[in-house]
């Protein structure tokens, strides 16, 4: 069996060399989300063990490119004494990656090496965001300051930065939503008139500040204010939230985009952007030297209709506030695309005062002809034996039959098959060492996708019979079949998933004061840790 003897090391100071000089760096944090954001480098991506076929592709491209594996010293298979970033060296090897290894002394050789270790998700974007309000002095009211202009009925608009699907969730009274890559194209159709204050929030600080001071760098003239604190300093002030809200930017007029251009050009050209030709792209493709991310950062409904083939939809604003997680190998290339001329150049202003060498794609409306959605890359699966759940259902009368869950925690506690023990990918062993006496397994999850995978190492680690249930929980849910529902004893210190201080309606205010104190000490962790690069564009 392979070990960790077999595999070299990389030390926090080549790392940080790397870093400093702007090489390729795919730092890969292998616990799960919630683990992960307990503390993690500065430019660690969190992928996770129990997905990394269904994400490895996309996110590290290039099989060539140095990856170096970390947990925090934790087994896969403790009886056999393996650990799990051997087992994911592995893994990455049989997918063709050819320059891997372990980072010396895992997360705590990093701290004792005196490496800044970062909590939270996101880090390099939310620190980034505290890093430009430091910088540009970024003009914000508080939750008060505008509750009381909404009341004086003063000339104002809420403009909400988050997707969608979080607005509806929860937003500022009377806000409109207008996701933060949407924002400088289409706010003159929003806001026709230039005497009205712009009032930018999000849910906590970091895409209401990019928001406000992108359309300050793009050259509007009116008043515009982040919403300080977003809606969790609107719930702090103990002041009342809209929910199921649904009203959202009108259709872009060429007024708009026309207005918007010249600004996010100048902008772009500034922070030292350049354009790309498509032949160009196309040779950076096969190069095998460099890692290169394609983004299409219009909205999903332009994307779907016609697209660049091989570019992938990350709509800009949240390409800027997520950039660990869609281009998680820093020191790579990114060339940004649109068909409007401001939203990839807006996006691209940002990437490179992150340090990100950023191109704009030139293309025209014929080459955007690839249709529907993207399509992730995932590893192939091996072919395995599946089950109806008919079959299954017969089975677990019988009770020597045991089902493992691999959907996600939230998914499990909604749903799922009664008798069924939850577990992520990578605690497979020590789930099933608490079920000796089961003669067979059944595997699952939401479509049945993840659960393939483990398939073969389940049927290796117990040396029984292991089943796949063909189509996975849907499956089961169409046939018609008894579900459970609720809290599970596996699901007492479910890791994988961070649930997020200004997600939902129910999060302490204490749990949201201390993660606006958090982003409030990122910029003086920047500061020691020294690698983050960001600068701002030339005069």
């Amino acid at each position: 069996m392979s070990d960790s003897n077999s595999l070299p090391l990389r030390h926090f100071s080549e790392l940080r060399e790397a870093l400093l000089a702007g090489q390729e760096v795919a730092l890969v944090d292998l616990r799960e989300e919630a683990a992960f954001a307990t503390g993690h480098p500065l430019f660690a991506a969190n992928l996770a063990l129990s997905k990394l076929e269904l994400e490895v592709q996309d996110r590290i491209p290039n099989r060539h490119t140095p990856v170096t594996l970390y947990d925090n010293g934790e087994f896969y298979n403790v009886q056999r004494g393996e650990r799990k970033t051997v087992r994911a060296a592995q893994l990455l090897k049989s997918l063709g990656y050819q320059d891997i290894a372990l980072l010396a002394g895992d997360l705590a050789g990093w701290k004792e090496a005196g490496g800044e270790i970062f909590t939270d998700v996101n880090a390099p974007s939310k620190a980034f965001g505290e890093w430009v309000e430091h910088h540009y002095r970024t003009p914000s009211l508080s939750a008060e300051q505008v509750l009381a202009l909404q009341q004086q009925g003063a000339n104002i608009a809420v403009l909400d930065v988050r997707r969608f699907d979080e607005f509806q969730v929860m937003s500022i009274p009377g806000g409109v939503s207008v996701p933060g890559g949407e924002l400088v194209l289409r706010l003159k159709d929003v806001v026709p008139d230039e005497n009205t204050h712009v009032i930018v929030n999000c849910a906590g600080r970091t895409r209401s500040i990019i928001g406000a001071q992108s359309l300050i760098n793009a050259g509007f003239t009116q008043p515009v204010s982040a919403l300080r604190n977003g809606t969790i300093g609107w719930t702090l002030a103990r002041q009342k939230l809209s929910h199921l809200q649904h009203t959202q930017f009108p259709v872009l007029t060429e007024t708009s985009r026309r207005f918007a251009s010249k600004g996010a050009q100048t902008l772009a050209l500034r922070a030292g952007v350049r354009s790309v030709t498509l032949s160009q792209i196309r040779d950076w493709q096969r190069d095998e030297t460099r890692t290169l991310y394609v983004f299409d950062v219009r909205t999903a409904e332009e994307f779907r209709a016609g697209h660049l083939a091989g570019a992938r939809h990350v709509p800009g604003g949240q390409l800027v506030q997520e950039t660990d997680h869609y281009a998680s190998v820093r020191g790579a290339c990114v060339v940004l695309v649109d068909n409007d001329g401001v939203r990839a150049h807006m996006a691209a202003s940002w990437l490179a005062q992150m340090n990100w060498e950023v191109y704009v794609a030139e293309v025209q409306p014929e080459d955007l002809t690839e249709q529907g959605d993207w399509k992730s890359r995932i590893a192939p699966a091996p072919a395995v034996e599946s089950i109806k759940p008919e079959q299954l259902l017969g089975w677990l009368s019988e009770g020597n039959t045991g089902v493992i869950d691999l959907t996600t925690s939230a998914n499990f506690r909604n749903r799922r098959i009664p008798g069924a023990v939850w577990t992520t990918r990578g605690n497979i062993p020590q789930i099933i060492a608490l079920q000796p006496e089961k003669e067979r397994w059944v595997v699952t999850c939401t479509s049945g996708l993840l659960a393939r995978y483990a398939v073969t190492e389940l049927a290796e680690l117990t040396g029984k019979p292991v089943y796949l249930l063909e189509r996975g929980t849907v499956g089961w849910i169409d046939q018609g079949l008894l579900l459970e529902r609720g809290d599970s004893v596996y699901l007492s210190d479910a890791q994988d998933r961070y649930r997020r201080p200004y997600e939902g309606t129910d999060v302490s205010p204490q749990a949201m004061q201390d993660y606006l104190d958090w982003e409030y000490g990122l910029v003086g962790q920047l500061e020691k840790d020294g690698t983050h690069g960001f600068r701002l564009p030339e005069a």
